[in-house]
């Protein structure tokens, strides 16, 4: 088995934690996440020129970062920085990252960590309405 069959059974393996910890948080009352192939039959039943204007939206390529946390320091302690120099964030180790799509927060995660590549599990999707209350 190739290194990229290995990657790809990680993958794999770390999307079935995924549904398992998707399926359980059903049974606790989360918010249950939208699958791929749902938006694939939302989109089936568009007409040809609205299925050409949602392509378009879907191409628009979009930055997304994940937050461990933010400090706020003066000039003079940011130029006295150096190799092996600690700056304390305003998070507690273990706190949930926050997901952010073009500097807008979408979501919080949990680091995950699959054959020496980092990922991040969604634990927590901001509502649409939540995220234009934020905006105004």
């Amino acid at each position: 088995m190739s290194t990229e069959d290995d990657d790809l059974s990680m993958w794999d393996e770390a999307l079935s934690e995924q549904a398992d910890a998707k399926e359980q948080g059903e049974k606790e009352g989360e918010a249950e996440a939208v699958e791929l192939d749902e938006l694939q039959e939302e989109t089936d039943s568009l007409s040809g020129d609205e299925k050409r204007k949602l392509d378009a939206i879907l191409d628009i390529p979009v930055t997304i970062s994940m937050e461990v946390g933010r400090s706020h320091i003066s000039i003079r302690n940011l130029l006295q920085l150096n190799q092996g120099s600690v700056v304390e964030l305003d998070r507690v180790a273990g706190e949930a990252l926050d997901v952010l799509v073009n500097g807008t927060l979408i979501a919080h995660g949990e680091v995950v960590v699959v054959n020496d590549k980092f990922g991040i599990r969604l634990t927590d999707v901001i509502s649409q309405v939540e995220r234009i209350k934020k905006l105004k």
